[in-house]
C-alpha cells in the first residue's frame, strides 16, 4: 500500500511514547510501579511495549509486501528480507559493543536482534504460506511451546518449575547453547526458546493486517478483530493457570494477552 495507514501510525506512536516514559523515569530509585517490568510472572503496562512493536512488525510485513509479491520473484524478495534483517541485527550488536568495542563481551541476543530474527522468520512465512494458515500456525506453535515448557522434564532438574527463572527449558537451552553474554548471566529474556512466542505475536499482527485488508464493511472488520482479541484475552488468562503470564519467557499466555 502506498498510502499511510493512520491506525498503524497511531499505535506505533503510542508505543514509542510509552517506551520513552518507561526508559526515562527520572530516577531509577523511585519508579512508579506500572513503569517497571514484572519481576518474573505477572504483567504490567511496561510489558506491553515490546509485543506492541512486534505486532506492528507483523502488520507492516503484510502492508508492505502484499503488492511486491506480484511485482518481483520470491527469491529477490527473500534477499531483501534477509538483508534488512542483517542490518537490524548488526545495529543491535553495534549498540551493545559501542563505545568500548570489546568483542570478547558481546550479547548476541537482545531487543533489536530479536526484532531482526522474528522479522526474518515471519516475513519468510508470509512469502511462502497462505494467509489462512498463518493464524493456525501461530496457535500451533503456542501449543507446542506450552507442552515443552510445562510438561517435558528438564535434564538435571526434572519437572519444569515456572515459578523461578532457573528451572525451565528456556534457561537450560540458553545456558548450554547461547554464546556470548547473557542478560541475566545464566538466562536471557530474549533467548532462543522464547523466540517462539515472539514469532507468534508477529503472526498475530499479520492476522490483524489480513482482517484490515478484507473487502468488506469497516464495522464488520472491526468486529472481527475485537472478537478475536477477546478470544485471545480469555484464552490467555485461562492458559495462565497452566503456563503463567511471563514476559522473559514470552509465555503462551503472555503472547495471547498482549
Amino acid at each position: 500500500m502506498n498510502a499511510r495507514v493512520r491506525s498503524v501510525d497511531i499505535l506505533r506512536g503510542l508505543t514509542i511514547m510509552l517506551m520513552i516514559v518507561v526508559n526515562t523515569p527520572g530516577s531509577w530509585s523511585h519508579v512508579y510501579a506500572p513503569l517497571l517490568h514484572a519481576d518474573w510472572n505477572g504483567i504490567t503496562p511496561t510489558d506491553f511495549v515490546f509485543p506492541s512493536f512486534l505486532f506492528i512488525v507483523g502488520v507492516s510485513i503484510v502492508l508492505a509486501m502484499q503488492g511486491r509479491l506480484h511485482r518481483e520473484p520470491k527469491a529477490q524478495t527473500l534477499k531483501k528480507i534477509a538483508f534488512r534483517s542483517l542490518k537490524i541485527y548488526a545495529v543491535g550488536i553495534f549498540l551493545w559493543i559501542w563505545p568500548d568495542f570489546d568483542l570478547t563481551h558481546v550479547r548476541y541476543v537482545g531487543v533489536l536482534p530479536r526484532i531482526a530474527i522474528v522479522y526474518f522468520i515471519c516475513a519468510t512465512i508470509y512469502l511462502f504460506s497462505q494467509r489462512s494458515n498463518q493464524l493456525n500456525l501461530a496457535l500451533g506453535i503456542l501449543a507446542v511451546y506450552t507442552v515443552i515448557m510445562v510438561f517435558i522434564p528438564v535434564p538435571g532438574i526434572g519437572a519444569p518449575d515456572l515459578s523461578k527463572p532457573m528451572a525451565n527449558w528456556a534457561n537450560y537451552i540458553d545456558s548450554h547453547l547461547l554464546p556470548g553474554v547473557l542478560w541475566q548471566k545464566t538466562w536471557d529474556p530474549e533467548g532462543i526458546l522464547s523466540t517462539l512466542g515472539a514469532v507468534c505475536t508477529t503472526l498475530f499482527g499479520m492476522t490483524a493486517a489480513h482482517y484490515f485488508l478484507r473487502e468488506e464493511d469497516q464495522s464488520k472488520k472491526l468486529l472481527g478483530m475485537m472478537v478475536l482479541g477477546a478470544f485471545f484475552i480469555a484464552g490467555g488468562y485461562t492458559l495462565s493457570y497452566l503456563f503463567p503470564i511471563n514476559k522473559p519467557l514470552w509465555s503462551s499466555s503472555y503472547t495471547l494477552i498482549t
